[in-house]
């Protein structure tokens, strides 16, 4: 019963959200063992985190490891569980533990509504953004003072990179409308590399074809600690709203993030030195398609280019 349990199943974005929250429960709880369930392919982002005293690996793809996830929750029985992801799935991952007290928020804030059925304290949390909601579902459980600190791993080199300084560029999001178009990137190379700065994409190895073709761009594939190491050794970042975005927030890197179908007050760059761009007519839809949106299509790349240098420079010491 001396544990918290917090749920974040994924994805990369939304379990740096919830490192601050979870922070906050162990400065207020230093007592407590602070368990995280989190997928077994986000657990990178996790390891050697001193907040976080055991990771529960989650991967519903495999019975055998279902099997020994679902033993070991059935066994620690919290005193306080938080299901920061509010779906059905992780409200119910969290029930299976038992907890004395399972905190989620009411059901008109839940990604899920029906997923606020099995808590025991639902959350009217304020604020827009996703770190804010997080730090009240946190607060609930008693935590204070509450933290905005994000740890996280050194990383480890993987691959080539420029041996003089680049901006590193993650272009590919889990929808398609909310990436800038790939040849974009092609004429923001050209005009960083006028000013002495290379250009890196970051991609999964699987997706390597879709950007290879572009000369101006400098091709890096890697694991997650290997786009942690890139992001802490980049002068600056070009994100859209993607994990990768977050990470180089949480790591305070300069840069821009460009925003289209999606809002940046919910899901942009939190209390960091990178600078938002958005076209002045964007909608927010959330409509997941596989074209860039077309007001992602209305930023240049010379916008980009002149914002990117701007935050570098103002970043400097």
């Amino acid at each position: 019963m001396n544990s918290i349990l917090a749920v974040r199943l994924g994805a990369m974005g939304d379990i740096l959200h919830a490192l601050p929250a979870v922070a906050s429960l162990k400065k207020s709880f230093p007592e407590k063992r602070i368990i995280w369930v989190v997928a077994r392919k986000w657990i990178e982002l996790l390891e050697g985190n001193p907040n976080i005293d055991e990771l529960v690996p989650f991967d519903r793809q495999n019975i055998g490891a279902l099997a020994k996830t679902w033993r070991r929750l059935r066994a620690i029985r919290p005193e306080i569980a938080i299901d920061f992801q509010g779906l059905i799935q992780s409200a119910v991952v969290g029930r299976s533990a038992r907890p004395k007290l399972y905190i989620g928020l009411t059901k008109s804030l839940a990604r899920e509504p029906l997923a606020a059925v099995f808590y025991t304290r639902h959350v009217k949390a304020k604020g827009p953004h996703r770190i804010e909601r997080n730090l009240q579902l946190a607060a609930a459980a008693g935590a204070t003072p509450l933290a905005l600190e994000s740890w996280l791993p050194p990383g480890q080199s993987e691959g080539e990179l420029p041996a003089g300084p680049f901006i590193l560029a993650s272009p590919l999001a889990g929808w398609g409308s909310k990436q800038w178009p790939l040849s974009y990137y092609d004429e923001l190379g050209k005009l960083l590399r006028a000013q002495g700065l290379e250009l890196v994409a970051n991609v999964p190895a699987e997706r390597e074809r879709e950007i290879e073709n572009l000369p101006h761009v400098r091709l890096h594939s890697s694991s997650i600690s290997g786009l942690i190491d890139a992001t802490r050794r980049a002068v600056g970042i070009v994100g859209v709203d993607s994990g990768p975005m977050h990470l180089a927030a949480a790591l305070g890197k300069p840069g821009v993030a460009l925003f289209g179908p999606t809002d940046p007050v919910h899901n942009g760059p939190f209390r960091s030195r990178m600078t938002v761009l958005r076209a002045p007519d964007a909608q927010t839809t959330y409509k997941r398609r596989a074209e860039s949106d077309d007001s992602m299509k209305k930023i240049s790349a010379e916008r980009v280019a002149e914002e990117l240098l701007r935050s570098i420079a103002v970043s400097r010491p």
